[in-house]
């Protein structure tokens, strides 16, 4: 084994890991958009979208690491043995990177977002505000939650329909709804 080697202690090795996780957790911090396409790539959950990030997003997995890493090194210092510095570091590790993670949904889960999917607008009623020509298009509008939506609109018969009249949204082509009068 090489001299330098032999010169690290098991509390040096530790607070090695702890840094490092350290300098991983700030990087990760700072420059988010970088490590955010890796998170994906290591998601065991099966897919989809399950409420965030998983545990093995670069962010946890750095608490991990500067958990294990301090509190081996503290217990170190204690006098704990080696075995016993691991086993603690290694389940402080899973306890404060499990908080980061059940935290980190939380907010993941208190997203809003603007989205409107055509299931959200078929059957909705709307008010035309540019009048729909015979054979042409016009545009209504309708809410959506607490959103008002603007569509292009045509007529599902082909017929006229004036402005202000109520309509409901029957289908969705594309960008343009199909739309009947109501009586």
């Amino acid at each position: 084994m090489p001299d330098w080697l032999t010169q690290f202690s098991a509390f040096t090795v530790f607070l090695a890991i702890a840094a490092i996780g350290f300098l991983f957790l700030l990087i990760s911090l700072i420059f988010s958009g970088i490590f955010e396409h890796f998170e994906g790539h290591f998601d065991h959950d099966g897919g989809g979208d399950h409420g965030g990030p998983s545990f093995f997003s670069p962010r946890v997995l750095a608490v991990f690491i500067t958990a294990f890493g301090g509190v081996g090194a503290v217990s170190m210092s204690r006098g704990s043995s080696i075995l016993t510095a691991s086993g603690l570091g290694f389940l402080s590790g899973v306890v404060l990177a499990s908080l980061v993670l059940v935290f980190a949904r939380f907010l993941y889960g208190q997203q809003a977002s603007s989205d409107v999917r055509t299931s959200d607008v078929v059957g909705q009623s709307a008010r035309v505000i540019v009048g729909i020509p015979a054979g042409g298009v016009g545009q209504v509008r309708c809410r959506v939650g607490e959103e008002l939506i603007d569509k292009i609109a045509r007529s599902q018969d082909g017929a006229a329909i004036p402005e202000n009249a109520v309509v409901r949204i029957e289908d969705v082509l594309g960008e343009t709804v199909v739309v009947r009068r109501e009586p």
